[in-house]
């Protein structure tokens, strides 16, 4: 792609999701997400591969869906109230049909089955960018009208993300569709205690961005898109091999890496809320995670590669990819864990 081009389109990226941010009315908010949109999907649609454009072409019909129900919620809620403020989002209709489109922009369950495909179909490069940048805006949004929600709505929304998330990822072969179930699975946790301590939930979207970031530089940098492809890693590169064995456990949520710590104060303030049976099955949701991510660590780290590969022996090929975005991310993915204090001082 020219590069003048894919600026003014990471520009426009940038400007859609800080237009969101900064907005207080309900259609400088939806502008935003339009702009955001229509900037990535030339990006998806780069390659010019048939699953690439099937990809853009879901993609783009689900956004769309969910743009044109935040506009009619948010002008059936200035119809009947007056108010087009996004704090002020009073009727209960408005309120319930903004929430389900923006989990759909999200990929909440049970709105996500576009994210899998979608995913799969892109680059790891864009996919990267779907997976946490994107995600972004539609939080900014979340996160200002769950005062006005009903608790069950989010509970629901977070407990069938959570599940769903981790009985998709089970019988996955494809590592990018592993990352969308991943990214479903963490969503759920950000949402269910929402409610409650949304700092939490900045928390835990801030430890998400850095691991799926890790995860998908990793997969770029060994050019793994399968679980097959996972065990030349370790002949490739060795010591990124170990690491990324270590960042699958952190997104599993294992002590004492950075995973672990979202996991660990969402669980708490749901059992200082009262609520001991929701924090127990999503503790076992959990596990259902961490065991497509040990599959993943067993591919890459305790089985020797084949003997007859057909593919080009990548590791005599001259490795020009810039991996400072990686080992930053990486330390991130893996050693926050003790400055847990220092992170809740700077969410709250």
């Amino acid at each position: 792609m020219n590069p003048y081009v894919l600026t003014v389109l990471l520009s426009s990226l940038g400007l859609g999701t800080t237009l969101t941010f900064a907005s207080s009315h309900w259609l400088l908010a939806w502008m935003g997400l339009e702009i955001n949109t229509l900037a990535i999907i030339p990006l998806m649609a780069q390659h010019h591969h048939p699953r690439a454009v099937e990809a853009t072409t879901k993609y783009f019909l689900t956004q769309a869906t969910a743009a044109a129900m935040i506009l009619f919620a948010s002008t059936t809620n200035a119809w009947m109230l007056g108010e087009w403020d996004i704090t002020q989002l009073s009727h209960p209709a408005a309120a319930t049909m903004v929430m389900i489109a923006l989990a759909l922009k999200l990929g909440l369950a049970p709105m996500h089955f576009w994210l899998p495909e979608v995913l799969q179909g892109l680059d790891l490069t864009t996919g990267l960018i779907l997976s946490t940048w994107q995600k972004l805006a539609p939080f900014a949004l979340v996160i200002q009208i769950a005062p006005t929600m009903h608790p069950m709505v989010l509970t629901t929304l977070g407990i069938s993300s959570a599940m769903v998330g981790g009985w998709g990822g089970l019988n996955q072969t494809q590592l990018r569709k592993i990352l969308a179930y991943s990214s479903i699975a963490h969503l759920g946790w950000m949402i269910i205690v929402l409610q409650f301590a949304p700092h939490l939930t900045l928390l835990a979207l801030g430890t998400y961005i850095a691991m799926t970031s890790a995860a998908f530089l990793t997969l770029k940098s060994t050019s793994s898109t399968k679980i097959n492809t996972l065990a030349l890693a370790w002949a490739k590169t060795p010591n990124l091999a170990a690491l990324a064995a270590l960042l699958l456990l952190s997104l599993g949520g294992l002590p004492p890496l950075t995973g672990f710590m979202p996991k660990w104060l969402i669980l708490q303030e749901l059992t200082k809320q009262g609520l001991p049976l929701t924090a127990t099955l999503m503790a076992l949701t959990a596990l259902l995670s961490l065991y497509f991510y040990l599959r993943l660590c067993y591919a890459m780290t305790l089985t020797i590669s084949p003997n007859t590969n057909n593919s080009i022996t990548p590791w005599r090929l001259p490795n020009t990819q810039n991996t400072l975005p990686l080992s930053l991310m990486m330390v991130a993915a893996l050693a926050l864990l003790p400055l847990t204090p220092a992170a809740m001082a700077l969410v709250m």
